[in-house]
């Protein structure tokens, strides 16, 4: 089994590394991620410049690895358009140090490396552990050595993508696993301003974090100790929208045709 692990945090994050060499014991692992810290980029892909990337030396011995000047998503695409060769079986991204949580899987680049893997057909897992700081990364390596081990015994189906967050604590603390779905996560975003010497600037900072830990949800499961394990996939519809929106086309419609 051939595994590619990315993640957002760059391509010496620890949880990185820490990901690889367990899931050596099931597969050949190759790494291609960004060349440095590439948080919140969410889905991006670079479009209007040309993308560099270059082999470097691993942190592990015998592990083939890239670095790519780019987005999470940008890394996913390379290494199965050029980069690769091969096919690959299962896809990793992560191990991200901080949650994944609720609305954030739409500006995460864990999710966004995750998704391109999903996109070109490969089961593909954004891993992630709730805590920027002391981060207890064993309970998520072995997680997703069970993880791989199932997907090569097909146990597990394909067409797959998983959000899997984990509390920041050792395995004998964590009180079970969750099948869940997103939450709402927000933030209150704050804009700093300030002047270069040249012209003004902003910057955007991330506010105080507003939970809605509702049972059944990613948050409710983290909050308790669990690990969460939320099933993702690219059709973003709002299905409970689409009765009302169906009564209103025509009038949409004609108010815009009328004179």
């Amino acid at each position: 089994m051939r595994i590619l692990v990315t993640n957002d945090d760059g391509i010496y994050a620890p949880g990185l590394w820490d990901l690889v060499k367990a899931l050596m014991e099931v597969g050949e692992v190759v790494v291609v991620a960004p060349d440095r810290e590439q948080s919140a980029v969410g889905t991006s892909v670079t479009l209007h410049q040309p993308l560099r990337a270059r082999k470097i030396k691993p942190l592990i011995r015998g592990v083939e690895s890239y670095c790519v000047e780019g987005t999470p998503a940008d890394s996913v695409i390379l290494a199965l358009g050029s980069l690769i060769q091969g096919k690959v079986e299962l896809l990793f991204s992560g191990i991200n140090e901080g949650a994944n949580l609720g609305d954030d899987v739409l500006i995460s680049g864990t999710v966004g490396g995750a998704l391109q893997g999903y996109l070109n057909g490969i089961p593909s897992i954004a891993l992630s552990v709730g805590a920027l700081e002391d981060v207890h990364f064993e309970a998520a390596t072995r997680l997703a050595v069970t993880i791989a081990r199932m997907m090569r015994n097909h146990a597990l189906p394909r067409e797959m993508l998983l959000n899997i967050n984990l509390p920041n604590l050792p395995l004998d603390k964590i009180k079970g696993v969750e099948v869940t779905h997103l939450g709402r996560r927000s933030y209150s975003d704050v804009i700093k301003e300030g002047h270069d010497g040249k012209r003004e600037y902003y910057w955007i900072v991330r506010g105080k974090q507003e939970w809605d830990p509702v049972e059944g949800t990613d948050i409710w499961a983290v909050l308790n100790d669990k690990i969460s394990i939320t099933p993702l996939h690219g059709d973003l519809t709002n299905t409970s929208r689409l009765d009302s929106l169906r009564g209103l086309s025509q009038v949409i419609f004609q108010e815009l045709t009328s004179p």
